[in-house]
């Protein structure tokens, strides 16, 4: 599966964004989906999870902030992003993986091409 990342930017703290990954291929439904990130001297870190059946798993940090979701109509799954922090600041990537559901990074098969988001102060 190929995926295309989209919809950062640069947003002021307080402010909202919605991140878009496309997927190619017709069994994108099958898939497990995470997004992670990654600033500047930084590990890539969790970000959100969402299964194949729509289970949803998320970092302490973005918590009642984020929501992932996925349109598997579509082939695309979605962050929307509130409350947005100056720590929120990444690249933000897409994530698939046929079987693991977990957090781990190495868990996941496929990656997109991350996108940046920017969160002035």
């Amino acid at each position: 599966v190929q995926l295309q990342a989209s919809g950062g930017g640069l947003v002021q703290a307080g402010g909202s964004l919605r991140l878009s990954c496309a997927a190619s291929g017709r069994t994108f439904s099958t898939y497990n989906m995470g997004w992670f990130r990654q600033a500047p001297g930084k590990e890539r870190e969790l970000v959100a999870t969402i299964t194949s059946g729509g289970s949803t798993n998320y970092a302490d940090s973005v918590k009642g902030r984020f929501t992932i979701s996925r349109d598997n109509a579509k082939n695309t799954v979605y962050l929307q992003m509130n409350s947005l922090k100056p720590e929120d600041t990444a690249v933000y990537y897409c994530a698939a993986s046929n079987l693991y559901t977990g957090p781990d990074k190495y868990g996941y098969d496929y990656w997109g091409q991350g996108t940046q988001v920017t969160v002035s102060s």
